[in-house]
């Protein structure tokens, strides 16, 4: 198993960073690694809650995925599951791999880690590594003052 891992600098404070992460309406407006809108996110911030995303990438196609939450720790760290119920890399068909941000305040505001693990492949660990990298893009726009990788 294999993941992929990136970190960024947010200019926010790790609470408002963290309702980003657990909450619909934050979840919507970031997720997706092209700079398209969510077209769908529901999210039940608890321990065992589920959250489930739908997304169109700009080839027009649209993407499924959905878990639970299975640790919550405001607002230092979510750990969720995660699968693809439609769409997705392929490798990852019926696999069930594991979310991890951690957040840590910092003087401009909150250091995000990304830690997507239990990924299939390399190949597997790269996609998401990008998918990943053009939603954090967006996350990162939400606020002015954000920093890019660390």
């Amino acid at each position: 198993m294999t993941e992929a891992v990136l970190v960024r600098r947010i200019a926010a404070r790790p609470a408002i960073v963290f309702d980003a992460l657990v909450t619909a309406d934050g979840i919507a407006s970031w997720w997706g690694p092209d700079d398209l809108p969510v077209i769908s996110a529901t999210a039940e911030p608890r321990v065992n809650g589920d959250f489930r995303v739908r997304f169109r990438r700009a080839d027009g196609r649209e993407h499924q995925c959905a878990g639970e939450f299975l640790e919550i720790d405001r607002p230092k760290r979510v750990v969720m599951s995660w699968r693809w119920e439609e769409g997705g890399e392929p490798d990852e068909a019926g696999n069930v791999s594991r979310l991890e941000f951690k957040l840590r305040a910092i003087d401009t505001g909150t250091e995000l880690t990304l830690i997507h693990s239990a990924l299939r492949s390399e190949v597997s660990a790269r996609s998401h590594e990008s998918g990943w990298g053009g939603a954090l893009k967006k996350l990162l726009r939400r606020y002015p003052q954000a920093r890019g990788a660390a």
